[in-house]
């Protein structure tokens, strides 16, 4: 058995299944705020946050000492059999923030447990079969979720047949869109050229009517897919042809939820109210914890003994999340938001220097960078860019349809600090791979 030894733990990568693809080699020892430190007492600046789940940044204190009084007190009451302090007070803390009508919460543990959650609430509470999800989409890896997911073909393939029912329309992706004008707004682009809504208007005539799809799912800002932010008339379409057709439109605010893009929902952007709302990974600042949330009208179309979980809604967790949420109204969101202009700022200064960085683009802190060669995506600088990193203390991520977008995705409690150090960091790889 061949290991790696470290001062505090032994790693044995053999003990454990390959199909868990690892994105760095880093055994590591502690996090505090938007820092990791590993087995060698050396320290990461950590842009990924878990894949944007420590928004509140690694240990919070508030967030420790609100689970670690919990476990004194409750760690587990099942959700079908006890009420429980903590799940009160966090839905009762996300009531004011929650968008439109939608008032009623059903709590489980991951991200595809929730979108899962709202497939089946969609199709119990229509009476219709079919469900719409767009190209580009993460939903998860479960066989539900993997069935909405077209970000890339690795998520599917070998796992046929799947869930039946689901069909793709265009992601309105401006930077990629054959037809797309770039305009001089703030973002890059201020208006959609409306082809995704047209090939959305004809798929509803060609391949799902109208009275069978219960629902249209979407990400209001990509994830996986590229860190993709769409035109309001994207969505405001969206939701105009929801409300014409009785269809129910779902919103997955898996990673772009909880105040990640300076507000506390990314649909909130658009100036739309979604039917149902889907939350996980930044809700409870580490601990397992997602939900959905949607109007008491249409919970009641959700039967009782229908659906349900062991662990969902979990005392730990919820305590966790009611910190992470107090945290988030005192002011997290609103720093969010002025950190990500300061990034963007950034990161479009280096662009001009650098002309493979073809694209910046995000809201908060969701924020995208896309490399191109000759029009070509360029897949190998962004790895090599995000190795070299890495090497130099700074963490970040890939996501796109082609891995050439790097995913800047730091702790809402960056400071403007912490962001120009990252950006020093990044020009540095920036010149020793594209210079």
């Amino acid at each position: 058995m061949t290991s790696t030894s470290s001062s505090t733990f032994e790693v044995t990568p053999e003990l454990f299944s390959p199909v868990l693809y690892r994105m760095t080699p880093l055994a590591v020892e502690r996090g505090e705020g938007c820092y990791l430190w590993d087995v060698n007492g050396r320290r990461y600046l950590d842009f990924t946050s878990g894949i944007g789940v420590t928004n509140t940044g690694h240990c919070h204190p508030r967030v420790v000492a609100a689970a670690q009084a919990q476990v004194a007190r409750l760690i587990h009451g099942q959700q079908n059999i006890v009420w429980h302090e903590p799940l009160m007070r966090l839905a009762r803390e996300l009531l004011p923030v929650m968008p439109g009508d939608i008032d009623t919460f059903f709590f489980s543990n991951s991200g595809a447990e929730a979108v899962e959650a709202s497939i089946k609430l969609a199709r119990a509470a229509t009476g219709r079969p079919n469900i719409i999800a767009f190209e580009r989409s993460f939903h998860g890896r479960t066989i539900g979720t993997m069935s909405l997911t077209s970000s890339k073909t690795v998520y599917r393939a070998g796992y046929e047949p799947l869930m039946a029912g689901v069909f793709f329309a265009p992601y309105a992706y401006c930077f990629r869109c054959p037809v797309a004008v770039r305009s001089e707004g703030r973002y890059g682009f201020d208006h959609c050229c409306l082809y995704p809504l047209e090939k959305l208007e004809w798929m509803l005539h060609a391949e799902t009517a109208p009275e069978e799809t219960a629902a249209m799912i979407i990400e209001p800002v990509l994830g996986e897919g590229g860190y993709v932010v769409p035109p309001v008339e994207f969505m405001r379409g969206l939701r105009e042809i929801c409300d014409r057709h009785g269809i129910l439109l779902i919103v997955d605010e898996v990673q772009s939820g909880i105040g990640r893009t300076g507000k506390f929902w990314a649909v909130e952007h658009f100036g739309i109210v979604p039917d149902i709302v889907v939350m996980a990974k930044g809700l409870a600042s580490g601990f397992p914890l997602s939900g959905i949330a949607a109007s008491r009208e249409l919970m009641a179309g959700w039967a009782p003994a229908t659906h349900g979980g062991t662990y969902g809604g979990n005392a730990v967790a919820c305590a966790a999340a009611v910190a992470t949420v107090q945290l988030m109204k005192e002011g997290l969101v609103a720093h969010a938001a002025e950190m990500g202009e300061h990034l963007i700022t950034r990161l479009r200064d280096l662009q001009a220097d650098f002309p493979t960085m073809a694209d910046v683009r995000g809201l908060g802190l969701m924020v995208g960078t896309e490399f191109m060669r000759d029009g070509v995506p360029a897949g190998d600088i962004v790895k090599n860019l995000v190795a070299d990193s890495l090497d130099h203390g700074l963490m970040l991520l890939t996501c796109g349809s082609d891995n050439n977008v790097v995913r800047w995705i730091p702790p809402l409690v960056v400071t403007r600090e912490q962001l120009d150090e990252a950006v020093e960091i990044f020009a540095g790889a920036l010149d020793r791979h594209t210079g």
